[in-house]
């Protein structure tokens, strides 16, 4: 994030978004990036959201765990939600910013490590906050509920089944649509624009290889789940590399 104050664009102006208020945003920005928390950990953050999101008049509330949920309502209107990950990563800060993380945490087997927003959360974070005060201090431009969702433990998939095991849509408005971000390396103040596939989601599946036994001397009468095991990896690797072009959903 670019933390040069600098005049509000134009359309954030009509909402009497100002420097001051980007400044703000900054300043989140920094304090958020100084202090990240490991996934499912994020107590410290999720207290300093819950309290922002309480100061703004929003109905917020604490969901699964880690995560904080706040709700705007603003009159009869469509029902969006704006989604933001809270939780850092386990790898050492040294960019030498004067705002660096120097904190640490510790992972489930115990190992101390450090700790860093190192893969954008602190400014999808910051950016859910300013867009929550630019919102509720401007009902008058639009109407509707908005359900802000910071979700813990996304680095792990954790974060996500908590909140919902924890009776989130029964907590909060089910929205008709859910809104993310993920920042992307670019020049301050400029605009770029893909063809195409951008960006990417991942599922993840298991396969189950089923061997069948023999006795050394015999191994042509056996299923060696090994073998099979090494020849679907190649092939399901040379997929994307062989078989389609890069960038094309799979």
């Amino acid at each position: 994030m670019n933390t040069n104050t600098a005049p509000a664009p134009a359309i954030l102006s009509t909402y009497g978004y100002t420097a001051a208020d980007q400044q703000k945003m900054h300043d989140t920005y920094r304090h958020l990036h100084a202090n990240p928390e490991l996934s499912m950990q994020e107590s410290g953050t999720a207290a300093f959201l819950l309290q922002r999101l309480q100061e703004l008049g929003l109905e917020a509330f604490p969901c699964g765990g880690t995560g904080v949920v706040g709700v705007l309502r603003n009159g009869d209107g469509p029902v969006v939600g704006f989604r933001a990950d809270t939780d850092g990563l386990p790898i050492a800060e040294n960019t030498g910013l004067d705002f660096a993380s120097t904190a640490t945490g510790t992972l489930e087997d115990g190992t101390a490590v450090p700790v860093m927003h190192g893969c954008g959360h602190d400014t999808h974070m910051s950016v859910a906050l300013a867009s929550a005060e630019l919102l509720a201090r401007s009902t008058d431009k639009w109407a509707g509920t908005v359900v802000f969702l910071f979700q813990p433990g996304e680095e792990t998939a954790a974060g996500a089944k908590a909140m919902l095991a924890d009776g989130l849509w029964e907590k909060a408005p089910k929205p008709e649509v859910i809104y993310g971000q993920h920042v992307w390396p670019g020049v301050a103040g400029g605009l770029e624009i893909s063809s195409g596939t951008a960006m990417a989601m991942a599922d993840s599946w298991r396969i189950t290889v089923i061997g069948k036994q023999a006795h050394g001397s015999q191994p042509e009468k056996s299923i060696d789940p090994i073998v099979l095991g090494a020849h679907m990896i190649v092939r399901i690797q040379t997929i994307l590399s062989r078989k389609s072009r890069p960038g094309t959903p799979q």
